[in-house]
């Protein structure tokens, strides 16, 4: 039998001076060739200081781009195409993608943030936000995900030192995060039961995030993330993923209490409970379905003391009174 959750126990007594903040930045080192920017909409590359020349190449929001030279109002620069800003993480799980050369031309200075422009960070979040949330809209414009992480990708490493940095670089690893899954969830390997036979979502990033901000509300959502790695793909019928797997959830609550997901955490903790314990019931052992549909109950109690505003704890307390009222949860049809 497996012991009752003591999560909310151990709740009250964590400390909750490990939430006090440890601000560790990135140090990108400066370019030796140039002032570093980035633009905040479409640009033309020009192959001179005029607008009558021929154009090299469209350059799109979030690219890096490295000025050497002035002339007017225009400027020259280096500038990066459609090459990865990181090595490995964007590549997608169907192969590797062709990187282009930065290439150099000229361009009007107009829509170029650099470190040096004043509230340059905000004028970039708020730029990576605008395109973040067009990229969630129905059928959003080509490339607006990735624009908005590369983006998001400049606030930290123009302005490591900006008040946004943290959040920049989680949401940055988590659009990435998002991309990829997509991508993994459409491959047959993602219907395997056991998570080390499916393809998992590159860390590197989410890690990243706890080690320069550990202690932070943004080190607590990248670890929330990395749970998806740990999950079963399909449950094939086992009692065992839904158990292990609420597990997971109740460990992450242990270790971040004060996560902004803890609430949503524990109700995938609840609502893994009560389908085990309806799929015991199909199995025919009433015992097992016993023990796991009192942890969903206890957990969703507990939820209405830890979390009594959350909408997770009404969802919660909906799955305890089905339990209750002996109604089904989970059918294995929903496998």
């Amino acid at each position: 039998m497996r012991a009752l959750p003591a999560i909310f126990v151990l709740l009250a007594t964590l400390v909750p001076a490990r939430y006090a903040m440890k601000k560790r930045t990135p140090q990108p080192p400066p370019p030796n060739n140039g002032n570093v920017g980035t633009l905040v909409g479409e640009a033309y590359l020009y192959v001179s200081a005029n607008r009558n020349s021929a154009q090299i190449a469209d350059i799109m929001p979030g690219r890096e781009l490295v000025i050497t030279e002035r002339n007017g109002n225009w400027v020259r620069v280096f500038a990066n195409t459609d090459r990865p800003d990181t090595d490995g993480a964007d590549v997608s799980v169907f192969g590797s993608r062709v990187r282009a050369q930065p290439v150099s031309g000229w361009m009007i200075d107009k829509g170029i943030v650099t470190a040096k422009t004043p509230n340059g960070d905000m004028i970039l979040f708020g730029a990576a936000d605008a395109a973040e949330q067009q990229a969630s809209l129905p059928d959003p414009p080509p490339h607006m995900a990735q624009e908005a992480r590369l983006l998001y990708q400049r606030v930290y490493t123009m302005f490591p030192r900006s008040p946004w940095t943290p959040e920049a670089m989680y949401r940055a690893a988590d659009i990435l995060w998002q991309l990829q899954k997509a991508d993994v969830d459409s491959l047959p390997s993602a219907h395997q039961r056991q998570s080390y036979l499916r393809e998992h979502m590159n860390e590197d990033e989410m890690r990243k995030v706890q080690k320069y901000f550990p202690n932070s509300k943004w080190a607590d959502l990248a670890a929330f993330d990395m749970i998806e790695n740990k999950l079963c793909g399909d449950w094939n019928g086992s009692e065992k993923c839904p158990e292990q797997e609420s597990g997971y959830y109740l460990r992450y609550v242990h270790d971040y209490p004060k996560s902004p997901r803890a609430a949503e955490a524990l109700y995938d903790a609840c609502w893994r409970e009560a389908a085990a314990g309806d799929m015991w019931i199909e199995d025919g052992n009433r015992s097992r379905a016993k023990e796991d549909h009192d942890r969903a109950i206890q957990i969703a109690e507990g939820m209405q003391k830890q979390f009594p505003n959350s909408s997770y704890t009404t969802r919660a307390a909906e799955i305890a009174w089905k339990i209750r009222q002996g109604i089904i949860v989970y059918t294995s049809n929903q496998d």
